[in-house]
């Protein structure tokens, strides 16, 4: 990609990246610098023109000075703009924090670390405009740089969000996100307290895609996620992740019933006809304890779908989304094969 002193009729995209800052005093500014200098209009590799116009690092009362970092580059910088929150609220909330209020055509979310290599904001917008695609995730190509215990963790939780949960774009997430500013802006005003980003992304875009990128080493950035936050990332994937947990207790209630009933009847008659049982009593107890059993199986069942319903309210995904006519917006603006542009 190279830089662009100016453009005359292609469309330069504009995209603002949003950065969780929770431990970056010593991260941060090498990101936003390496960032600044996508500030001037560039050229992907398919000929697309974008330039990175604002920089929101968003301040979750970590455990360092981070704060003093960003008030110094919103000095020196004017396109760096801190999001300032009033406790800590975890990385997926700021990260919507901070997508509340950019400005961008587009969307990109990444870490405070350093192993996010902001070349690859180019190949994710190509992507994106060759696909259609609302979302595009970074797709590494190398080992994650976390411990063995983190990656085995991470893997282990898509395999229960795709396959139990029925979540078949878990294995693309990544906090490496390009977005289309306009749903990305959208689902942070519908998202409700405890939602899971990228499962949230999944109610409202119409084209999730991937992009391959290699990730970079964390240097010395001590990462902020133990055993307990990890546990607590899975446990807010798993709660949004849908009702299909609470549609399988109105399964197993539902089938339970009738077991039960069925069960009922032919020791109801076992008992009538062959006198399989001797101990007094012991019939007539059977069948209402699996008659009542499973009706108050049942009942939970049928509790459990109208908490389903409450649930995906409370979480804030939409009954419908109104959008712009795609053609009209970001993604109708790629390089189309064959149309010069002047530049």
């Amino acid at each position: 990609m190279t830089s662009i002193s100016q453009s005359n009729e292609q469309y330069v995209h504009d995209v603002s990246v949003i950065i969780p800052v929770y431990g970056g005093e010593h991260t941060l500014r090498g990101v936003v610098t390496e960032l600044s200098a996508f500030h001037d209009v560039q050229r992907s590799k398919n000929g697309n023109l974008y330039r990175v116009t604002e920089i929101l690092p968003v301040f979750d009362h970590g455990r360092d000075r981070s704060d003093k970092v960003i008030r110094q580059l919103e000095r020196e910088l004017p396109y760096v703009h801190g999001v300032w929150l009033s406790r800590n609220f975890g990385q997926h909330p700021a990260t919507l924090a901070g997508i509340s209020v950019s400005q961008g055509a587009w969307v990109v979310t990444m870490d405070e670390d350093g192993q996010h290599d902001p070349r690859a904001i180019a190949d994710m917008l190509d992507t994106a405009l060759d696909q259609q695609a609302d979302v595009v995730y970074a797709d590494p190509v190398n080992a994650a740089p976390h411990s063995l215990f983190r990656n085995v963790t991470s893997w282990g939780a898509k395999f229960v969000a795709k396959h139990l949960l029925g979540s078949t774009d878990a294995p693309k997430y990544q906090s490496f996100r390009l977005i289309l500013g306009d749903v990305a802006r959208a689902l942070a005003t519908h998202a409700g307290n405890g939602t899971y980003l990228d499962v949230a992304l999944g109610w409202i875009s119409n084209r999730i895609a991937t992009c391959p990128v290699t990730l970079r080493s964390e240097g010395d950035h001590q990462s902020s996620y133990n055993l307990m936050r990890l546990l607590g990332h899975f446990w807010r994937m798993v709660v949004t992740g849908g009702t299909r947990p609470l549609r399988f207790v109105s399964l197993i209630g539902g089938l339970a019933s009738c077991a039960g009933i069925i069960w009922a009847i032919v020791l109801f008659f076992m008992q009538l006809f062959v006198h399989a049982v001797t101990v007094p009593g012991w019939t007539s107890l059977m069948i209402v304890f699996l008659v009542f059993s499973g009706l108050i199986l049942l009942s939970i069942g049928i509790v459990a779908e109208y908490i389903g319903i409450s649930v995906r309210a409370d979480m804030g995904m939409p009954l419908y989304l109104v959008s712009t006519d795609p053609e009209q917006g970001p993604l109708g603006q790629g390089v189309r094969k064959g149309n010069p542009t002047n530049v």
